[in-house]
């Protein structure tokens, strides 16, 4: 199985640590976050991996070099920052080519994530589901939330707990999750990106949601997580589970 480490961000809520490094390179327990993320994903089973690079990329590269993780780890070097969507885009040759199963998804995960979520589980259920991509969600505060119908697909988002609501088809009571950071897709969704340059991932999704894509849930609210892409949430990720 092929994933995608999303890691291409300035880190600027991680700064001053971030003023010399990539956020990849931030540690907790004295692991970089990038170490965490690769031997997760590696443990669940992936074998290819690519990371994208845009802070500091000849870190990123020679910490890989140094490392020697013993599987195929790509990095897709962005000379301007691209967002999620534009990120994946740019590295789709590396989910096709030769030998390449156009059935197998892949996963997508945020580097400065930090969770026990069941990604054989997560994918079991993709599978299942037939949908285009399946997002990780739970119940939680956030400034930012996804909209679901009662069978679970995306039918819009909306800002913070009161804020504009934006539909991409009509639903009587979504409901209102917060997105975990975590992507399993089909390969056939590459084809289906149109954007160009730099986008967010989310609103390509909302615009599949609209034509009919089924975007589906995966909940994830008995699981450990959390975004440790801000200082002060570095220390509490010492004491949680999958940071271990």
């Amino acid at each position: 199985m092929k994933a995608m480490i999303l890691a291409a961000g300035l880190g600027t809520r991680l700064r001053p640590l971030t003023d010399e490094r990539p956020k990849a390179l931030v540690t907790v327990r004295g692991r970089t976050l990038l170490e965490i993320t690769i031997e997760r994903l590696r443990a669940f089973g992936v074998t290819e991996m690519i990371v994208n690079a845009h802070h500091f990329p000849e870190q990123v590269e020679e910490f890989l070099r140094a490392r020697k993780f013993g599987i195929r780890i790509e990095v897709s070097r962005e000379e301007e920052l691209l967002d999620t969507g534009g990120g994946l885009k740019k590295a789709a040759w590396f989910f096709a080519g030769p030998g390449t199963d156009h059935d197998e998804p892949f996963l997508l995960h945020n580097v400065d994530v930090v969770s026990s979520i069941d990604l054989g589980a997560m994918v079991e259920a993709h599978r299942a589901s037939g949908a285009l991509a399946t997002l990780a969600v739970m119940e939680r505060k956030t400034s930012r939330y996804l909209l679901f119908d009662e069978a679970g697909l995306l039918c819009g988002r909306r800002a913070g707990l009161d804020g504009a609501v934006e539909m991409a088809r009509p639903a009587p009571e979504p409901q209102a999750l917060a997105f975990c950071g975590i992507h399993v897709a089909s390969p056939r969704m590459l084809g289906e990106l149109k954007e160009e340059g730099a986008f967010s991932i989310i609103p390509a999704y909302l615009r599949l949601a609209s034509a009919g894509e089924k975007i589906a849930a995966f909940r994830a609210d008995g699981f450990e997580w959390r975004d440790v892409g801000r200082l002060e949430s570095l220390a509490a990720a010492e004491h949680e589970v999958g940071a271990r």
